[in-house]
């Protein structure tokens, strides 16, 4: 009996899809499109950010100064057609700068709230770590459960709602580590590093080509809001095998006890490798999930999650290298 390969055997369940995803794909390709006018070498990075704005995620941006994070934050939010706000963090930001405040009004007699930055779908926070822990601290509801709370009433967001902060690495002076539980709240977070020389040589010309036009102008809107709603809807429905589930379980699980970590993934973690392996396996046109598609969103949900011990921290490990040390012992499901 012949034994069809993987690639024929994705194939044949492609052709016999139960979801209808070729709108989705054909949306993620023309963004792509759109974004690669600009962003150069960051095939990768934009990737992510496609699949966490699928799937319902918050992302964290970490980069050194000048590789275009921002810039690719915001033109992902000009391929949607739907509100965006961008709030730059600084040392005196307020979280009443961020969320809203009430203001009394002389006309009524009464307080009424005036509504903050936050109060948008896309909304790009830069520098997120310049601000102190209380404006923090402030994101930490609307993050979770999309939702502000303000004098015992509550603001429910309108969806589709998402998180870009972008952070740098390398900095100290006056900034803020990002607690624990913050960084928890964030589906991905892309390391973004330097160009290689072809690349760098492409994005000279780019900006050469340009001539002082802004990157905005080149970029046209692809999707609409309801349409990613809708695409986001189509997410849920993507399959994932019980033994699936197994392997992303038994990852999450050996974080916790591994001898290398402080601490490992919360069940949060496992829920986003769970959704974020749906939007990949959407994006490349299938309804069911692989064991490539969990392995792919792995680092980008585990390495702002897990802490490793002092002693290996001192050795120079880093938390991608124990991930990838986890992902070895763990026998992939076939």
């Amino acid at each position: 009996m012949e034994t069809q390969s993987p690639q024929n055997q994705e194939e044949n369940q492609a052709f016999s899809s139960r979801i209808d995803l070729s709108k989705l794909k054909e949306s993620v390709t023309k963004i792509k499109e759109q974004l690669q006018k600009v962003i150069v070498g960051q095939d990768d990075f934009i990737e992510l950010l496609l699949v966490a704005l699928l799937a319902d995620g918050h992302v964290l941006i970490e980069g050194v100064p000048g590789v275009a994070k921002t810039v690719t934050a915001k033109l992902l939010a000009k391929t949607v057609q739907t509100d965006f706000n961008r709030i730059q963090f600084t040392p005196d930001l307020m979280p009443s700068d961020v969320i809203g405040t009430s203001v009394f009004n002389a006309k009524t007699s009464n307080f009424e709230f005036k509504q903050g930055p936050i109060f948008s779908n896309l909304v790009l926070i830069d520098e997120i770590n310049r601000a102190p822990a209380k404006t923090q601290a402030a994101l930490f509801e609307v993050m979770e459960e999309k939702q502000i709370t303000v004098d015992g009433r509550t603001f429910t967001m309108k969806p589709p709602f998402m998180v870009l902060a972008t952070q740098n690495p390398i900095e100290q002076e006056g900034t803020y580590a990002l607690p624990e539980a913050q960084l928890d709240r964030f589906t991905f977070k892309i390391n973004v590093g330097y160009p290689n020389l072809d690349e760098e040589i492409a994005i000279i010309n780019s900006h050469n080509n340009r001539k002082g036009a802004l990157p905005e102008t080149l970029i046209a809107t692809v999707l609409t809001e309801e349409e990613l709603i809708s695409y986001r809807a189509k997410i849920q429905d993507v399959i994932v095998e019980e033994k699936i589930v197994k392997y992303i379980a038994q990852i999450i699980l050996n974080t916790r006890s591994h001898p290398h970590l402080y601490l490992g993934g919360s069940p949060r973690a496992s829920i986003a490798v769970l959704m974020a392996s749906k939007a990949f396996a959407a994006i490349n046109g299938r309804d069911f999930v692989m064991p490539e598609d969990v392995k792919k969103c792995l680092f980008p949900v585990l390495r702002h999650r897990v802490i490793l011990t002092p002693e290996r921290e001192m050795e120079g490990y880093t938390t991608d290298k124990v991930i990838e040390m986890i992902i070895q012992t763990i026998e992939v499901p076939r």
